[in-house]
């Protein structure tokens, strides 16, 4: 079959997210075809290029939401009324309270995106005043919350702003029939932006759409709200479109494939079908860990280590106090802290963690003549590979515990990792560690130092359960956490989605009447004999896109002959 797989600031950019699963989703199903669709979210992320892409893409299509020029359209009068009419209903739909806005939300946006089709793009009409009185008059309308009724002009002005970014989908050129109109399934590797070309696909061509999401947008739109320095206004406002959007999201799509049952249950919690629902675990490559998982040999009975990224909500702070309980009870033991500080506020917490590591623990000498010794040390991942701590496996392999200390978590990779190389755990009970664990690993509240403390004295004086432990948790994650179990469930989901939901096509000859026996059965045969012609890679959208860009050419698979480039419109 014909996969149009969708993507925003992931696949197939070099580092973007989800990128290696995606990758290996594709490698792994080498009788499928697929076309990416990707939203770019930077132009450092565009300069870094793309992964090396495997023959079985036949076409990469790629824009940009980070900006967008003015297209050039001037609407006439009968299509300024329909823009404003829309617009005027989507942001009604967005201010009201009530529940019973989901139908006025989705006929205003396929709304849009009909008009957007029809007169080549949106963009200068949502940056427009016609858009931000139609905002207006919708916050002053009556049943709208008491909340957006207090938005003033400079929050209107940045509401619109962002309604812009997040509809500019809307105005891509992908939905033509020789676009996504001639895929068999969209798959979206996360909500938002990422699936609203396939609510597209599935309005214009009805073509079935799969969400995954191992994060949910919503939930990550929640978290960024919350610490930014909008007016409550605004971040009242613009929760409420992405509420409607996921509503809708999860209304249209044909399956639903979260990647934990914390992820199903914000699913669920906003309107989607138990009944589309399959959990699917990410798929992590268990081989780099096997070594690490075989042999405890390297271990230090009295190290415990910490993985991941150096932000406060890894609450790190609990963690130092809570080992500095774990040394009132065992004075031997050493807290190993390993992860990268990204952006200045993750580095001012990082030296913040350092200035407490220093008073909690000065520095010990074993005699006068010594250099003293910190029991807490901290390093950047980016500096695994020298000759102290070749690899990762090697990091998690250094100590018997491996302790998680969040108090905001998705799915923790860490821990998968640490259980892939047979180490006992002590975490925090937040996003879908319980479900990972399964029994395997201790488990505590967040925010409490004592209890956490407590869990890893425990380990720490018994070997014998940590060895049980660490053996219970490694056979949990090579049955659930693998790359082969993720490629097997999506194979049986699309496999399942396309024999309930086919494309029905209908070509038409010169005369317009249909044309019997366009789209012959033996088509869909896996296989290269049916006229597939090559590799297709386009970078750019429509002309806001990138102007000027150039396609790039593909690397020809075997025995295949490439295709004349497509160009960008």
């Amino acid at each position: 079959m014909r996969i149009g797989l969708l993507t925003e600031g992931g696949y197939p950019y070099v580092g973007g997210d989800a990128g290696l699963w995606c990758d290996r989703l594709v490698r792994g199903l080498g009788q499928h075809e697929f076309d990416v669709y990707a939203l770019s979210r930077s132009r450092q992320q565009e300069d870094e290029g793309w992964l090396p892409l495997p023959p079985q893409v036949s076409r990469v299509r790629t824009a940009p939401v980070w900006t967008a020029e003015r297209d050039g359209s001037r609407h006439g009068r009968r299509a300024r009324r329909r823009f404003a009419e829309c617009y005027e209903d989507l942001a009604r739909a967005v201010c009201l309270g009530s529940d019973d806005q989901a139908d006025r939300f989705a006929g205003a946006l396929y709304g849009l995106a009909e008009l957007a089709r029809d007169e080549g793009g949106l963009v200068g009409a949502l940056r427009s005043e016609t858009a931000v009185r139609a905002l207006e008059r919708a916050c002053r309308a009556p049943g709208a919350s008491h909340t957006a009724r207090e938005a003033g002009v400079p929050d209107l002005l940045t509401v619109a702003a962002h309604l812009e970014r997040a509809l500019r989908p809307l105005s891509l050129d992908w939905y033509e029939d020789d676009g996504l109109g001639s895929v068999d399934l969209c798959h979206a590797t996360s909500g938002g932006p990422a699936a609203l070309p396939g609510l597209l696909a599935h309005h214009f061509f009805g073509v079935p759409l799969l969400v995954t999401e191992y994060g949910v947008r919503l939930r990550s739109h929640y978290l960024t709200a919350g610490s930014g320095t909008e007016a409550p206004a605004v971040r009242a406002l613009l929760a409420a479109f992405q509420r409607r959007l996921a509503a809708e999201t999860y209304a249209r799509a044909t399956l639903l494939t979260p990647g934990n049952t914390h992820a199903r249950r914000w699913q669920e919690r906003c309107g989607a079908d138990r009944a589309k629902i399959r959990t699917v675990y990410p798929g992590m490559d268990a081989a780099r860990f096997a070594e690490a998982g075989e042999s405890q040999e390297r271990a230090d009975a009295d190290t415990l280590v910490w993985v991941g990224r150096v932000e406060p909500a890894k609450d790190l702070i609990s963690l130092l106090h809570a080992f500095a309980d774990v040394r009132a009870a065992r004075p031997a033991a050493r807290l190993r802290i390993v992860g990268p500080a990204a952006d200045p506020e993750d580095r001012a917490y990082l030296g913040h963690c350092r200035a407490l590591a220093a008073q909690l623990f000065p520095d010990e000498a074993d005699g006068a003549h010594a250099v003293g010794d910190n029991p807490v040390s901290f390093d950047d991942i980016d500096d695994i590979g020298g000759s102290e701590t070749p690899t990762l496996a090697d990091v998690y392999a250094s100590g018997s515990v491996v302790v998680l200390s969040s108090v905001v978590e998705g799915f923790p990779v860490g821990l998968v990792e640490a259980m892939f190389c047979g180490r006992a755990t002590v975490s925090t009970d937040v996003g879908a560690v319980v479900e990972v664990i399964g029994g395997t690993g201790l488990v505590v509240p967040p925010r409490n130092p004592r209890a956490f403390a407590e869990a890893c004295v425990a380990l720490l004086r018994d070997p014998e359960r940590r060895a049980r432990l660490g053996a219970a948790a490694r056979a949990r994650a090579l049955e659930l956490f693998t790359v082969e179990q993720n490629i097997a469930a999506f194979h049986g989901i699309y496999l399942e989605i396309v024999s309930r939901c086919p494309v029905r096509r209908v070509v038409l000859d010169d005369a317009g009447d249909p044309l019997p026996f366009a789209d012959p059965a033996e088509a869909h045969i896996p296989g290269r004999w049916t006229g597939q012609a090559g590799r297709v890679l386009v970078r750019g959208g429509p002309g806001w896109a990138g102007r000027g860009t150039t396609a790039v050419p593909a690397a020809p698979a075997p025995a295949v002959p490439l295709a004349t480039t497509e160009g960008t419109r």
